[in-house]
């Protein structure tokens, strides 16, 4: 009798390990320092956005420039940014994921002086141009680095790091407006631009403490290398593995190919990923391409830029005369973006991605309809309406808190988690740089789109487009919480009808699960 009951407690107990849930593992602390000091690139392009929005102010005053001058000073480094984020991609691949960072430092160091040392506008431009290709080497390589170092229980959390480092940048900018406000106009611009030098000294410095992308090790063959950042990125011996045998599988490496250095079988003739992407991809690589450039669309054509570049202005058509005041205004902007960008790393591994986005979005169109009418009522009125001007700052708060917390930085996750290992930099780097012209032409006609329409008209638009997001979000994009980066793409195929694929593949998951742990559980007699 003694030996059934301890038969059974041993049953029992042995039920109670398979069944119970496994604890959720501690961060690892290695990758959170690798990601915190790859996202350092994305506050380059943050600090110039930012900083932007007031040292316009100073350059219309200095150098006699029009509107239309000012729109495309403003907006012109998103596009030059195409060409660095277009070279960014074969250039991560063919130096590596760690060099190409320090390629992006330098060259935006080079920019930054240029703008801070500009004697007229053509000066000026040129130094935006250098800037420019630095910021879309650093969009493209940051997220991308992090995800590939990035453990899947906390990728979300890593690769959301770049968005609270633009953001970061924002507020550097801003604060960086408002310190130098006060000297002479002529002086003023030049050093909140030229200051811009002194982040991607950081960036170029960190680079040293970083390892190389496991990834891109194993695309080169060095397992050995690959393997030991794995260990040290990994929350465990076996995750570590695991993900070496994923990616070893997507480079095309034979399993039992285990060598420090090994040959990766060259692509056949002809199959290159321009093709893979655009000419003859799969169902699943149509649908990733989709979604994946269709979120950097829609996250830029809401107007993000608008009410960040330009929030001096809208501040000003609010009521906000005082150049001081207003610089003041958009520091408190700054500051809630980097707020709840933060509160949104630490959401998107326990709330979801998609969660997220359609609040975010959400949130986004009605506090655009609400500034619309605050902004309208201000200007067909007389007088001063203070509800109004409270409406309208409350609202410019809000939407930038709403796109913090959610389209921010899911943008960024999401398509740097989509796209398969043999597409992911080139995938990734045309994302980034839609991303841009789309940002560009928002920021270039901004001004202009003002006067044809007014301020609130302008902003009734941009609250279109975001209903336009809300509803592709919400019909096109499958979850991607707590999946492995080469788990993803089995999500993506059926477009419209990916919920179904996804409540297959838990079923399956489902079902291997129980044939594990009834395999575990010894017959009770033996």
């Amino acid at each position: 009798m003694a030996d059934k009951k301890q038969g059974r407690n041993a049953v029992c107990g042995q039920l109670q390990i398979a069944f119970d849930p496994p604890k959720k593992p501690k961060r690892n602390k290695y990758a959170v320092a690798c990601s915190f000091l790859a996202s350092l690139a994305s506050i380059l392009l943050g600090y110039d956005i930012g900083v932007m929005s007031g040292a316009i102010i100073y350059i219309k005053k200095d150098l006699n420039i029009n509107d239309v001058q000012v729109e495309i000073l403003a907006g012109i480094l998103n596009l030059y940014s195409l060409i660095g984020s277009a070279a960014a991609g074969r250039t991560s691949d063919w130096i590596g994921r760690r060099n190409t960072m320090v390629v992006a430092a330098v060259i935006f160091f080079v920019g930054a002086l240029l703008m801070g040392f500009a004697t007229n506008y053509a000066f000026l431009m040129f130094g935006r141009f250098v800037a420019g290709i630095g910021v879309g080497y650093a969009l493209m390589i940051a997220p991308v680095y992090t995800a590939e170092v990035s453990p899947a229980s906390s990728r979300g959390f890593l690769t959301s790091f770049p968005e609270v480092f633009i953001n970061g940048g924002i507020l550097l900018g801003y604060v960086s407006n408002f310190a130098f406000s006060k000297l002479p106009a002529h002086l003023s611009w030049r050093f909140m631009l030229g200051i811009g030098a002194v982040p991607s000294v950081f960036l170029a410095i960190s680079v040293l403490a970083m390892p190389e992308s496991p990834r891109w090790l194993v695309m080169q063959g060095r397992l050995s290398e690959a393997r030991t950042v794995l260990k040290k990125t990994s929350e465990s011996p076996e995750e570590a593995d695991l993900r070496l045998s994923e990616i070893k599988e997507a480079a095309g490496i034979p399993e039992c190919c285990n060598d420090d250095v090994v040959e990766v079988p060259k692509r056949p003739k002809g199959d290159s990923v321009w093709r893979e992407l655009f000419i003859s991809p799969t169902p699943a690589i149509k649908h990733i391409v989709l979604t994946g450039l269709g979120i950097h669309f829609f996250q830029q054509a809401s107007g993000i830029d608008s009410v960040v570049l330009y929030s001096p202005t809208i501040f000003e058509k609010a009521g906000i005369k005082s150049d001081t005041d207003r610089l003041l205004a958009t520091v408190a902007v700054g500051i809630i973006k980097t707020i709840f960008v933060l509160v949104a790393t630490f959401l998107l591994d326990r709330v979801g991605r998609r969660p997220l986005l359609l609040t975010s979005v959400g949130g986004m169109v009605m506090s655009l309809i609400f500034l619309s009418i605050g902004l309208t009522v201000i200007d067909h009125s007389d007088g001063t309406v203070f509800w109004a001007i409270a409406l309208c700052i409350t609202m410019v708060l809000a939407y930038v808190a709403l796109f913090s917390i959610g389209a921010g930085p899911i943008t960024w996750v999401y398509s740097s988690e989509i796209f398969p290992l043999r597409l992911r930099a080139t995938g990734c780097s045309l994302a980034v740089a839609l991303n841009r012209v789309t940002s560009g032409v928002v920021s270039m006609t901004f001004l202009s789109l003002e006067k044809a329409i007014t301020i609130g008209g302008a902003f009734f638009f941009y609250a279109g487009l975001a209903g336009l997001a809300w509803v592709f979000f919400f019909t096109l994009m499958p979850e991607t919480q707590g999946k492995t980066l080469e788990e993803t793409e089995e999500l993506f195929g059926t477009f419209f009808k990916w919920r179904l694929t996804l409540r297959e593949l838990k079923a399956k998951e489902k079902n291997n699960n129980a044939q594990i742990q009834m395999a575990t559980v010894p017959a009770v007699g033996s």
